[in-house]
């Protein structure tokens, strides 16, 4: 019979952040890779004529051009237009579309009521609405506005609507054995419950929103980003249109990184998948 020896203590490792902790290289650093290495293979076909200026400018020539924008202040200005009709369209669709799915998804009226409208309308094309807006509100901003406004009111619907629905039952059988009364159910299990379903609609809104804003600022605009692209395509610039498509590209990632921030604080509760 042989002696078993002690067993040695598993040596130590090193902790790692779970962003470098796989790979050994910062997350931050692969995911700007891949655009780093679009811009370098686009200013090499810029440089070697494969792309011609005529087709495409070169990246150094849009950066000289977004240079020249932020120094006259004209590229700031119409970020801050755009931002403003964004916001307002918003927060009109946000708001009727969320109140619309409460209303559906709480009460069997509700949905009889509003939920056949909702399905029909979300299946007629944003666009195909612009000359009846031209119509009802003008051509000022109230068209723009109110054209990102349908755009973003039937995301929202949708997924908060099905987030409602899709509450565990059993929760809700629980609540009631509780004693919880009708508000304090709907406040402490059922929104809580669609929460998830919400922002993730808030998120499809969101890029859905920019989408309606380049329709909505081709309506006789006069400032904003689709202003100065229209202006740039007349005068065939195309260095100026890249750069109000990077200018959303931006606006969209930073307005999608907000929400991951709201996903994050109000979501720590629930453990999510995160990849392997």
């Amino acid at each position: 019979m042989t002696l078993m020896q002690p067993l040695r203590p598993a040596p130590k490792l090193e902790r790692l952040h779970p962003a470098v902790a796989r790979t050994g290289v910062p997350r931050g650093f692969r995911r700007a890779l891949g655009p780093l290495l679009m811009v370098v293979l686009w200013q090499l076909a810029s440089v070697t004529g494969v792309l011609p200026a005529e087709v495409l400018a070169a990246p150094s020539t849009v950066i000289g051009s977004a240079a020249t924008l932020l120094e006259t202040g004209e590229l700031q200005a119409a970020i801050l237009v755009s931002l403003k009709r964004v916001v307002a369209g918003l927060a009109l669709g946000g708001s009727i579309g969320i109140l619309l799915a409460v209303t559906a998804g709480l009460t069997r009226l509700g949905e009889d009521l509003v939920d056949a409208p909702m399905q029909m309308l979300r299946t007629v094309p944003n666009v195909a609405l612009i000359p009846l807006l031209i119509i009802w509100f003008g051509i000022g901003e109230a068209p723009k506005i109110a054209l990102i406004a349908l755009a973003t009111a039937f995301p929202l619907y949708i997924n908060v609507y099905a987030g409602i629905r899709g509450v565990d039952q059993n929760l809700v059988e629980a609540a009631r054995t509780l004693g919880m009364g009708r508000t304090a159910m709907v406040r402490h299990v059922i929104l809580p419950g669609a929460l998830p379903n919400a922002l993730t609609g808030f998120r499809y809104a969101l890029g859905v929103a920019w989408l309606a804003l380049v329709f909505g600022e081709q309506i006789n605009a006069t400032a904003g980003i689709g202003y100065l692209m229209a202006t740039a395509r007349e005068f065939f610039q195309t260095d100026v249109i890249v750069v109000c498509l990077v200018v959303y590209a931006l606006l969209g990632l930073a307005v999608d990184f907000i929400v991951r921030f709201l996903e994050r604080s109000l979501l720590s509760w629930r453990p999510s998948f995160t990849g392997t």
